[in-house]
């Protein structure tokens, strides 16, 4: 198949009930993401988090491939020069990455294959990376002469801390699930054969939480990377504790109590 023959890429959204699907397509090419599908997936993720009926949404890649990080083939023209190189970062990757991080429902990366580059950098954004025992890491854009940007360069660095993310970097090798967890990249690591299984699990247990306590959390998480609690103002904490005056904050407890499942509706 010639390069004018590999269908475009693009980014597939689903949804069934509370949980939206993120599908990363582009044949031939390893889900490689072009321009139009770093801005397709701001959007989707825009979208979400204006959408308070969802409860999680699930970022995989199509034919048991996460993605292969960017489209190469559009760095000629897209890349030319610094002004190009410059948009390219901080015009079209930046604010992707910074929707699927800023995304208010939890944010499940399903990783099988190959996860690398711009794939990881989506990966490191999400809430939890479960990922299959065969799926493989790394960012080698070392061999094609230039750096990991700044808004990039932030996921790594969140998740497996300055050492482990020059590593990646400076040796720009490939490697398995197993040293991506030991790095502190990954939150669950299943057999290839479970996967399906372990995904589906962990996304019923977060559908199954009170959608409230589980955006307190991912806002309070944000900000603890920021700083201290002691530094939060009073207006930060009285909205922290907010969900004291919520529904599903009653039934929780209520069904506790009871001895019962909660149910409940995020109000």
């Amino acid at each position: 198949m010639s390069g004018a023959d590999v269908p475009a890429g693009r980014v597939v959204l689903g949804r069934e009930a509370a949980v939206a699907t993120v599908l990363l397509e582009h044949p031939g090419r390893l889900n490689a993401i072009t321009i139009a599908m770093w801005r397709a997936l701001e959007n989707a993720f825009r979208g979400f988090s204006a959408d308070a009926s969802l409860r999680c949404v699930v970022v995989r890649g199509a034919g048991g491939q996460f993605a292969a990080g960017a489209d190469i083939r559009e760095f000629p023209q897209a890349r030319a020069d610094i002004e190009g190189v410059t948009a390219y970062h901080r015009d079209v990757i930046a604010p992707a990455l910074d929707a699927v991080g800023a995304c208010m429902h939890p944010v499940v990366a399903a990783i099988e294959g190959v996860c690398v580059g711009g794939g990881l950098e989506i990966a490191s954004r999400c809430d939890l990376r479960i990922a299959a025992r065969g799926a493989r890491f790394g960012a080698p854009i070392n061999r094609l002469g230039f750096p990991m940007a700044p808004d990039e360069m932030r996921g790594l660095l969140d998740l497996a801390g300055h050492a482990a993310t020059l590593e990646i970097l400076l040796e720009g090798r490939v490697f398995d699930a197993d040293e991506a967890m030991a790095k502190g990249l990954l939150t669950r690591v299943v057999d290839d054969e479970a996967f399906d299984e372990a995904l589906q699990g962990a996304v019923a247990r977060i559908v199954a939480g009170a959608p409230l306590a589980a955006r307190l959390n991912k806002r309070i998480a944000a900000q603890l990377r920021r700083a201290e609690p002691a530094s939060f103002s009073d207006a930060q904490w009285r909205e922290f504790f907010s969900y004291a005056h919520s529904g599903d904050h009653r039934r929780g407890i209520q069904a506790f109590l009871d001895g019962q499942d909660p149910v409940f509706t995020g109000d």
